[in-house]
């Protein structure tokens, strides 16, 4: 039987959820608001005055074959960084739960990247992938593979996307060690007296009760690869070559911070806001579908 808690004062349950209230209006929707008003405006750098516009900054951002293409980069980006983060993750959180000596060793080994901050981990990619100094382009010259991230930008796009997912790994990992191990074994062992092989049994029965585990990561990575990678691709191609990695995201700063034009950069916070929510509302409405609780 489930218990219910009982306030004895109606107005104590209001007064424990005030703070996450406050956070929540102070830091997410006043700004959103903000941004909402400023993308119809045009002001100066330095915000004394501001002249009404309309929806110009919106017409002028899809009639910007710059800002098309960063659509583009932006969904490449954070559909190749969602798969490759969880499907790696995936894997080494199947073997770990496999291995039975210095188990907590590996675990601990597999946690560590993510205490590195997104802009240091940019920094480690950009040493290791530089085409003079780099360590694993030295490596990839050697199998006849010229690597040179200046000035192609597939292998930039690359680069962060590779930057990005091992970033994530590791929290993706803990999430299904932790969905592995709350398997019933009677499950994998009745497989098994059925002669199921090991492909057959995690493909079964593994993965299908591994699936809210995996949609709610698919949501974080998606998230995550949108808004929390800016550090990320400013340490190591700042945008280029040619904003081949200009996504959505760095674009704002860009057109804010550096372009001085802030009704343009709210405009492009809202379309990005607005293309995340549509995004989760997608994700929950057809995809939840799929996930066996």
């Amino acid at each position: 039987m489930q218990k219910r808690v009982i306030f004895k004062a109606r107005g104590l349950p209001y007064l424990l959820v005030l703070p996450q209230i406050a956070i929540t209006v102070i830091f997410f929707f006043w700004p959103s608001w903000q941004a909402l008003e400023s993308s119809f405006f045009i002001e100066d750098a330095f915000g004394f005055s501001r002249e009404w516009v309309g929806w110009q900054n919106y017409r002028e951002l899809f009639n910007d074959p710059g800002y098309l293409r960063s659509f583009r980069s932006t969904l490449i980006f954070g559909l190749s960084v969602a798969a490759l983060a969880m499907s790696l993750a995936l894997g080494l959180a199947v073997a770990a739960n496999r291995v039975l000596r210095a188990t907590q060793g590996y675990r601990t080994l597999l946690i560590w990247p993510y205490a590195v901050a997104p802009a240091l981990a940019g920094v480690i990619w950009y040493f290791l992938m530089n085409p003079s100094l780099g360590i694993v382009a030295y490596w990839l010259k050697g199998i006849g593979v010229e690597w040179n991230h200046y000035v192609n930008g597939d292998q930039a796009l690359l680069l962060v996307i590779v930057a990005a997912a091992w970033k994530q790994i590791s929290y993706n990992f803990l999430f299904f060690l932790a969905g592995l191990q709350s398997i019933p074994k009677s499950l994998i062992e009745a497989a098994a007296i059925d002669r199921a092989g090991p492909v057959r049994r995690f493909w079964s029965i593994t993965f299908p009760l591994l699936s809210p585990t995996t949609f709610f990561l698919l949501v974080v990575n998606l998230v995550y690869a949108f808004f929390d990678t800016f550090s990320l691709i400013h340490a190591t191609t700042e945008g280029g070559p040619s904003d081949s990695t200009s996504i959505l995201v760095f674009r704002v700063y860009n057109t804010g911070f550096i372009g001085q034009d802030y009704g343009g950069s709210a405009a492009q916070s809202v379309i990005l806001m607005a293309l995340v929510i549509v995004m989760t509302v997608v994700q929950f409405r057809y995809v939840e579908r799929k996930v066996n609780y």
